[in-house]
């Protein structure tokens, strides 16, 4: 870790990355990571492929993210919550140029890309790590950063309910309402308040779930054709994988959605990720 310090306070433009379609812990990490190297006056630019899921838009920071950059203009990339490169999207082979990546993560899968590593699977989630990150830092962790954080614990935790909920959640959380976050409002902003679209996407992904014989796998897809039904957008789906999950025996659990092509037509089935 003192060797990634080192790195990003000799860094001249920092570029700090998260996977397409973000969930809670990417864009509470991103937003974290960003506020700190802000306070050691590090240059930085946050980017994200996707437009940030309307329920993080309370997130401070939130409208310095950018959709598109340029690698000739920084010397370190940090890529955030990322398994793998190619989740941070179209931009993989402009950023796969910089100099200097970091890769920071807590899942298992995790391919070990980039030049230095930050990975930690017994994490709660990547916010967790960046916690550290900041400690190690001596950036004081004023509401915004611990704003920041505790969406990240929260969300990808699932409220504290899921398997990855560890010792360091709660306390970590618990010092984080010390400096002054206000659970109530964040868990308002994350499950309080959705649009109707949104509800009636919901109900088209929970209509397409499909269980395997054995009742291990179930499998929730989104078509484009419902995004065009309901007058949504990819960045509307946060969360509803968790619905999939929740179903008694279920061990995995796949999100299938389909995108569009370049030409902005639906693509054929080839074209769904997973």
């Amino acid at each position: 870790m003192n060797r990634v310090i080192n790195l990003l306070r000799d860094s001249n433009h920092a570029l700090v990355v998260t996977h397409n379609n973000p969930d809670g812990d990417a864009v509470g990490s991103l937003i974290a990571l960003g506020l700190s190297l802000d306070t050691l006056n590090i240059k930085t630019t946050l980017y994200n492929e996707s437009p940030i899921p309307a329920v993080y838009r309370f997130l401070p920071l939130v409208d310095r993210v950018v959709r598109h950059i340029n690698s000739a203009n920084y010397d370190i990339a940090v890529i955030l919550d990322c398994g793998d490169l190619l989740r941070i999207g179209k931009a993989v082979s402009t950023i796969s140029r910089i100099p200097v990546i970091i890769n920071i993560d807590h899942h298992a899968t995790n391919t070990h890309f980039g030049h230095y590593q930050l990975i930690d699977p017994s994490a709660c989630a990547t916010a967790e790590i960046i916690y550290r990150l900041i400690k190690m830092m001596a950036v004081p962790i004023d509401k915004a950063i611990a704003t920041s954080i505790y969406t990240g614990i929260l969300t990808d935790t699932g409220s504290f309910r899921f398997s990855n909920t560890n010792k360091a959640a709660f306390e970590i959380c618990q010092e984080l309402v010390e400096v002054g976050v206000d659970p109530y409002n964040i868990a308002k902003h994350v499950y309080g308040t959705y649009s109707l679209g949104r509800i009636k996407l919901l109900n088209l992904a929970l209509d397409s779930i499909e269980i395997t014989t054995n009742g291990k796998l179930s499998i929730m897809t989104l078509t484009q054709e419902m995004f065009d039904e309901t007058t949504t957008r990819s960045e509307d789906v946060d969360g509803f994988i968790n619905y999939a999950r929740n179903i008694k025996d279920v061990q995995v659990t796949a999100l299938i959605q389909e995108k569009r092509n370049n030409t902005g037509k639906p693509g054929n089935p080839s074209e769904f990720h997973v």
